[in-house]
């Protein structure tokens, strides 16, 4: 593996150059417009289990995609190579692929005008000059912590180090290219505790922009190991209707079918049971859901989207009202509306939140389920049906009993957004989307 310096800004100005050559090439062999994402990356990850180096891997990809257009028609390319005939090559399967799709009045670059001319500083490269030795070691310490937490954790089920950094330029035929250098690194420990035959696994991890700013490894471990045995002993409960926490790493996942189905795919395909609640009250009066992608160093931070497009901050959700669907330039065409700088989705989403943590959301409850885990993919967008499977821990009079497995939880989204009684000020801030735990006043638990 080269140096760490080695794909940081620095790598920018060849790869803009690359989307000039590839832009003009484009142009030479016939497409009436073009844009181009080329991208550059390398990486180390390691993996330790039961005391023992699993894993070192290290990776650098580079390579680009172009779509072109020939008027209303459209085709894509891609290649990991970068030369000069690969780039001829790549745009003529572009361009023959165009020739046979047909025409769509929807398809096209964004318009020039409105081009991303200013772009922020955001402050997402920071390369960690960790050695394999050195990731081995910090995999191995976050194991050796977990395991010393507990004599019930009797088995590691992989503990992985990983740091990357790559480039991403973007550039079309309006004279639009801009790009920037960005790094990501996390730690993570899955560890399986063991006690009267019955065995239960859970995880915790870290990830963050900077790999100094990363929990501190025996932490990690610690808390994987203490999340498994508190699994210990759970079993199924009898069919009920309650309130469900949801605590706020899983609560991510159902902000994320919000978007989802208020997304301009979902949308003009009619596949959405959010589909015309524009202007409708979604959520209790009292809950906002807003964008803001210029956030220094954040996970979802971007300065343009997907088409070239400044991003700016923005609601979707303003006092419960639904104000805004997420939109690109293509959705937003078919759907007869300007584009909200969201192709390719939101950037670092921030849902409103009450003074309560996760202890105080429990009393809240007073009876009912905290799910801490979720499986299987329940969820019909058409209509907005919602059926997991869970586990997690039953609770009575504001307090965890005992952990529970082996049961559904049922809903409609549609239901479940009206019913959220709060959200928890425990953000997730490892994820694009910043919630925390999220109480919905009444769900199904189907269990034995």
């Amino acid at each position: 593996m080269s140096s760490v310096e080695s794909i940081g800004p620095q790598a920018l100005p060849a790869l803009q150059e690359q989307v000039e050559r590839i832009i003009a090439e484009a142009a030479r062999q016939g497409a009436s417009a073009c844009e181009v994402a080329v991208s550059l990356e390398q990486g180390l990850s390691t993996t330790v289990r039961q005391r023992e180096v699993e894993t070192v891997e290290f990776n650098r990809d580079e390579g680009f995609g172009i779509t072109l257009y020939l008027g209303q028609r459209k085709g894509s390319a891609s290649t990991s190579a970068s030369g000069e005939a690969a780039i001829r090559e790549t745009v003529a399967a572009a361009l023959a692929i165009a020739r046979h799709t047909s025409e769509d009045d929807c398809a096209g670059l964004a318009d020039a005008a409105l081009m991303a001319r200013e772009l922020p500083e955001l402050d997402l490269y920071h390369p960690w000059a960790i050695s394999p030795e050195g990731a081995i070691e910090k995999a191995l310490e976050c194991e050796a912590a977990a395991f010393a937490t507990d004599p019930r954790i009797t088995k590691a089920d992989g503990t992985s180090l990983s740091t990357h950094q790559g480039c991403r330029v973007y550039g079309n035929s309006h004279g639009f290219i801009a790009g920037y250098a960005s790094t990501r690194h996390s730690l993570s420990c899955v560890m399986i505790a063991e006690q009267d035959g019955q065995m239960q696994r859970d995880y915790w991890y870290d990830i963050s922009r900077q790999g100094e700013a990363l929990a501190d490894a025996a932490s990690i471990g610690r808390h994987a190991a203490q999340r498994s045995v508190s699994r210990l002993g759970a079993r199924p409960v009898p069919t009920c209707e309650v309130p469900v926490l949801f605590a706020a790493e899983l609560a991510t996942g159902l902000i994320g079918h919000f978007l989802t189905a208020v997304s301009g795919g979902s949308l003009y395909r009619k596949s959405s049971f959010l589909e015309g609640s524009l202007g409708q009250q979604l959520f209790p009066d009292w809950m906002s859901i807003d964008e803001r992608p210029h956030l220094p160093r954040a996970l979802g931070s971007a300065a343009f989207d997907g088409d070239g497009l400044a991003t700016y901050a923005k609601p979707f959700v303003d006092k419960g009202e639904l104000v805004s669907y997420i939109l690109g330039t293509y959705s937003g065409r078919k759907l007869g509306m300007p584009s909200t700088a969201n192709s390719g989705g939101v950037h670092n989403l921030f849902v409103s939140h009450g003074d309560d943590d996760q202890a105080a959301l429990l009393k809240r409850m007073g009876r009912g389920l905290l799910v801490t885990e979720l499986m299987g993919h329940g969820l019909n967008l058409v209509t907005g049906d919602y059926s997991r499977g869970a586990g997690g821990y039953w609770v009575e009079n504001g307090e965890i009993q005992f952990p529970v497995q082996e049961v559904t939880i049922a809903g409609n989204l549609r239901d479940m957004f009206r019913q959220i009684v709060a959200v928890g000020r425990d953000l997730e801030v490892r994820s694009n989307i910043r919630t925390g735990s999220i109480l919905i006043e009444r769900m199904t638990v189907a269990g034995r």
